[in-house]
């Protein structure tokens, strides 16, 4: 499938992907993951619009990171900074400062160490990892030519040490 016919298809709220022409939908994600993805959203999008950082965006957002090769993402969410809003249209074409995804006990699309091959192959500064188990956010630095440059481990409630978002503090969750 090639990228103008996968942006083509009817809209869904099911993840999806388009990995180097192959499309991988999933079902729904668990409650527990979507109740993660709607505290992180909620905390960050808060703490974006009061220092007007730029804008956060929860799945299904399609993320094209290279239309030549049909590699499309949606990643749980992504932060674009003001200073790189012309990437966000109808969809996000380009990297985004920062993805984040939820970690599931059984991968719903694709492998994460794939996901996050790709993130660093494209531009993506910095990914989140969040492993609900442990309730532990992984912090990884991204670049081109070292894939993930950096890792450093935190738990919900303590700030994190990010390089896109220095100074946000991940919510404190079930407790």
């Amino acid at each position: 499938m090639t990228t103008a016919e996968y942006l083509n298809t009817p809209e869904t709220v099911l993840p999806c992907e388009l990995a180097y022409g192959v499309l991988r939908v999933a079902d729904a994600p668990s409650i527990p993951h979507q109740r993660m993805v709607g505290e992180l959203f909620l905390a960050l999008t808060a703490f974006v619009r009061q220092r007007r950082l730029g804008e956060v965006l929860l799945a299904p957002t399609d993320v094209v990171l290279d239309v030549d090769r049909a590699l499309v993402v949606q990643p749980d969410l992504v932060f674009v900074s003001s200073e790189r809003s012309h990437i966000a249209a109808d969809r996000v074409y380009g990297a985004p400062d920062l993805a984040i995804e939820i970690l599931s006990p059984h991968a719903r699309v694709g492998r994460v160490d794939e996901q996050v091959g790709w993130f660093a192959q494209y531009g993506v500064r910095e990914c989140w990892l969040v492993d609900l188990a442990p309730l532990q956010i992984a912090v990884l630095g991204l670049s081109e030519q070292h894939g993930v440059s950096h890792r450093t481990l935190h738990r919900f409630g303590e700030p994190l040490a990010s390089g896109v978002l220095p100074g946000f503090v991940s919510p404190v969750l079930y407790g």
